[in-house]
């Protein structure tokens, strides 16, 4: 053996996990908040991603009763379930769902301006 010889480490996929078969978008299991602005002040919050052993008219009427605005729960054809509910309700909607033990804090992404 030489002097140069120098042992080589493996090579590193920093990309491996990306390309495992499970690890797509939407598989870690994240409520998404979002607003969307309707016409002029009006906005509309929606809620996705919950878990579908949950009843989402009792918790609808729940963040009803709670913040005092109306809401109803739409069928989305990719995304399931979907709560909506008048006007920019995020941080409430959000702090609601810790509380009530129906999501962890880490799990929970809030979009919008």
């Amino acid at each position: 053996m030489s002097e140069l010889d120098i042992d080589v480490p493996a090579s590193f996929d920093p990309f491996a996990d990306a390309n495992a078969e499970n690890s797509g978008p939407g598989t870690k299991d994240y409520v998404h908040i979002r607003v969307q602005q309707r016409n002029g002040r009006k906005s509309l919050t929606t809620v996705q991603g919950l878990k579908k052993e949950f009843s989402y008219n009792k918790i609808l009427k729940d963040l009803k009763k709670e913040f005092c605005c109306n809401g109803t729960v739409v069928q989305d054809a990719e995304l399931g379930q979907v709560i909506q509910l008048q006007g920019d309700q995020r941080k409430n909607i959000s702090s609601f769902l810790v509380q009530a033990g129906i999501v962890k804090k880490e799990n929970i992404k809030i979009h919008g301006f």
